[in-house]
């Protein structure tokens, strides 16, 4: 929809021209058991299956489990690994995990292994912070760290990331990814052991660790608790900076189960060992919780949509239940009428807490704009847009989910603000701001 009311902000942002893609190649192995697919399952046929293998002859098993590895041992980091793993857990069902040499354990694995494309549908709603590693890049430039996240079959969706430079004057560089994919190892925090990621663990309270010699972009988040077996959403990260001045990576991101969401978080200070944590209070519910990158006073804070139409103000003393709410104005303009929510974790500026939004209006069409508040007050309101900063060009209107532009979050350097977002839930472009002009129009406004 054309912007309504002041115009005039379509000439702070500038598109640069960049798609990021879904990259369908990017694959993760789980467990395959036939007759027990996610739509209409009928009788578990893993007995007969296991019984057809267990009496191939040797030659057959070799020659099989030769061209399992020369057809999909350059899509994964360790196809023999991932295939004797998904063997171990259909032979243990079986009582037959200690009775199978490996070729034949090898090829069961396979049998029962699926190919899950993480990106097949979309990537979208990016999140962008600092990189922990600055060095060996040219004087003036920044590396970064994106989150992504990633859409396949079945909605399903999981965290993945992406890396690149901004070089002094804001040009932006995003690095291919490495094409294999590394889920990690996770540890259930309320209980003892390792278990494996399948998303069918019962705590939401969890860490997840990869090697520290692998890149970032092969690290991928993938679903682990039952409140997010459908889904890792949307995450929000920001470089959060503690009292005493230590740094950390703060996210937020929507678990999603099927039926319900739930608000959960994620710490970091390498993006190689996560620990995972629920969130809870009557300021955490639905979706879009957001940290602010540091304490105000003695709290916590974070930005909110507790009643998922409105953009709230949280503080805290914990970090993990999230009780009191303060509203900020409730949509009101043609096109904020749905609701209003942010777009990533505020910027601290000197002239406030610089909040990019996103509003939804008619047709449902999805537009992003900002606010700015008080940096020692984040109740009040300094100054906002009045119309839309950025909507959906005629040539951004058409994926996945139509009408949408969305960004989890966005980065300063020097006076740029670079800001990636999704388009349309399929693909995702970055735009750029002049950071003063924009504090110039929010401090006017």
């Amino acid at each position: 929809m054309p912007s309504t009311g002041d115009s005039g902000n379509d000439s702070l942002v500038r598109r640069i021209p960049i798609r990021l893609l879904p990259d369908r190649r990017r694959v993760y192995t789980q467990v395959f058991v036939p007759g027990q697919e996610d739509v209409a399952p009928s009788t578990d046929r893993t007995s007969k299956v296991v019984q057809r293998i267990l009496s191939l002859s040797e030659e057959e098993v070799r020659l099989a489990i030769h061209d399992v590895r020369n057809e999909f041992g350059a899509r994964h980091s360790d196809i023999d690994g991932r295939l004797a793993f998904n063997a171990h857990v259909i032979l243990s069902r079986e009582g037959l995990d200690e009775k199978v040499p490996l070729d034949r354990r090898l090829l069961i694995g396979a049998a029962f292994t699926r190919e899950f494309a993480v990106e097949g549908a979309a990537v979208c709603n990016p999140s962008i912070v600092r990189h922990p590693d600055q060095t060996n890049i040219p004087d003036g430039s920044l590396r970064f760290v994106m989150s992504v996240r990633g859409i396949g079959e079945g909605h399903k969706s999981s965290i993945g990331f992406r890396t690149g430079v901004i070089d002094e004057f804001g040009s932006i560089e995003i690095h291919r990814p490495m094409p294999q994919l590394l889920v990690g190892s996770v540890e259930d925090d309320n209980h003892t052991g390792l278990t494996p990621p399948h998303g069918d663990g019962l705590s939401r309270d969890y860490s997840v660790s990869f090697p520290r010699a692998s890149d970032i972009s092969e690290r991928l988040l993938w679903p682990h608790s039952r409140a997010e077996q459908q889904g890792m959403e949307d995450a929000r990260f920001t470089q959060f900076t503690s009292p005493e001045g230590d740094q950390s990576y703060l996210a937020t991101y929507t678990a999603f189960d099927g039926a319900e969401v739930f608000q959960q978080a994620l710490e970091t200070r390498d993006f190689a060992s996560f620990h995972v944590f629920p969130l809870a209070g009557r300021a955490a519910h639905g979706k879009g919780l957001a940290f602010f990158p540091r304490k105000i006073g003695s709290q916590f804070v974070a930005l909110t949509r507790a009643d998922h139409e409105s953009n709230f103000v949280s503080f805290s003393d914990t970090m993990t239940t999230w009780d009191e709410r303060h509203l900020l104005p409730s949509p009101h303009r043609p096109w904020e009428v749905i609701q209003r929510g942010n777009c990533g974790s505020p910027i601290e500026t000197e002239a406030g807490w610089l909040v990019l939004t996103h509003a939804v209006g008619a047709v449902r069409s999805y537009s992003i704009s900002a606010m700015l508040l008080d940096l020692e007050d984040p109740t009040r309101i300094v100054g906002e847009l009045t119309s839309p900063l950025l909507e959906a060009s005629s040539s951004e209107r058409d994926g996945y989910v139509p009408n949408v532009v969305y960004s989890c979050g966005s980065i300063v350097h020097g006076d740029v603000l670079t800001l990636p977002y999704g388009i349309a839930d399929n693909f995702i472009g970055v735009a750029t701001v002049q950071l003063s002009a924009l504090l110039e129009r929010l401090t006017s406004s």
